[in-house]
């Protein structure tokens, strides 16, 4: 079965976390790869919903997915003009000083943005420098400013309102389009919108959008079912022993998969969960069906029932690493 993407399920996320920024812009964050999902897909399917603007880590990102849309979508580059970048159809937001002169030096006429730091301590020119550069830097015109939350995904955390307090000073009587929320900054309301949104983890069915719909289909192909007595052991280290007459079934996954090499985890037949018993390996995954009626040809890791923060969850980790983990052995399909 492998991984399949469902690109409408992304599309209406995209237009669902539009509606709620009515006053903004709604820009796509397909960094990573689309979060792992295939952004040379999912670009595309969000330009033809309407998504004008795209922002990616690298450069080498950008110009992955420049030739797929067309002149009239904006690519930013959260890194920046980062040296011996290939910035050419790319906007780059730069996040020093020492990026802004290097970047107005080697591109005068190129466009750019700038990221601010309003409190995360990350990325971004902070309050100090941007006094020192302001004038000079709008004057030259940037096609935005943004800055980003560090947590927003608790929306009564006390540095929300510190951070939107910081970033209306650094830009208040600017003319410049503005940029502060991504996809928990959107659900923290019109105070955070701006100009423009840039929902990532939300488009891809991830928390904090817990009315996102589910994206992510992953089924793991059974390779084989053998009977295990009561009193024998499976896999490495006999970390699980059978009490009873047991089914197991192997499947072809693991750990360089980018599946947690001791989550406690469990596959789906349907409606019926089945835990993952043993230590997962690299390549593969042994799974209890002792009560399952029939073995299917997959088991579902994966679905409308453990979607990417469950999975998560059980994994001890994030939504957004079991997306970008996923491997590249996985044989995907968009719908």
């Amino acid at each position: 079965m492998g991984l399949v993407i469902d690109l409408a399920a992304v599309v209406a996320n995209w237009k669902a976390l539009a509606a709620k920024a009515a006053g903004a812009r709604a820009a796509a964050v397909v960094k990573a790869d689309a979060y792992g999902l295939g952004a040379d897909r999912v670009a595309p399917a969000l330009y033809a919903a309407g998504a004008r603007d795209f922002f990616v880590a690298l450069a080498s990102e950008g110009q992955a997915i420049r030739p797929l849309l067309p002149e009239d979508a904006r690519i930013f580059v959260l890194s920046g003009h980062m040296e011996g970048a290939d910035l050419a159809g790319l906007i780059p937001l730069l996040n020093s000083p020492e990026q802004f002169f290097r970047d107005r030096a080697l591109r005068p006429r190129g466009p750019f943005g700038i990221q601010l730091d309003s409190g995360m301590n990350r990325l971004g020119i902070e309050p100090g420098e941007w006094a020192a550069i302001r004038a000079e830097a709008l004057a030259a015109d940037p096609a935005l400013i943004m800055s980003h939350l560090a947590c927003a995904d608790e929306p009564d955390h006390a540095a929300n309102a510190q951070q939107l307090a910081a970033f209306r000073a650094m830009t208040e009587g600017v003319a410049v389009p503005r940029s502060l929320a991504a996809t928990g900054g959107i659900l923290l309301g019109p105070d955070y919108h701006f100009d423009l949104v840039r929902p990532g983890i939300g488009l891809y069915g991830g928390e904090p959008f817990g009315d996102a719909q589910p994206v992510v289909t992953l089924g793991l192909p059974v390779i084989q079912v053998r009977e295990v007595r009561p009193g024998e052991s499976v896999g490495y280290g006999y970390a699980w022993t059978a009490e009873r007459p047991s089914r197991v079934a192997t499947v072809a996954a693991g750990y360089a998969d980018g599946l947690a090499r001791d989550g406690k985890l469990s596959l789906w037949a349907g409606e019926h969960a089945c835990p993952v018993i043993g230590r997962i390996s690299m390549d593969l995954i042994t799974v209890d069906v002792t009560d399952l009626p029939d073995v299917p040809a997959a088991l579902e890791i994966l679905n409308a029932r453990q979607g990417v923060d469950a999975l998560a969850a059980l994994s001890g980790t994030i939504g957004y690493e079991i997306l970008t983990s996923l491997g590249r052995r996985y044989e995907r399909r968009w719908l």
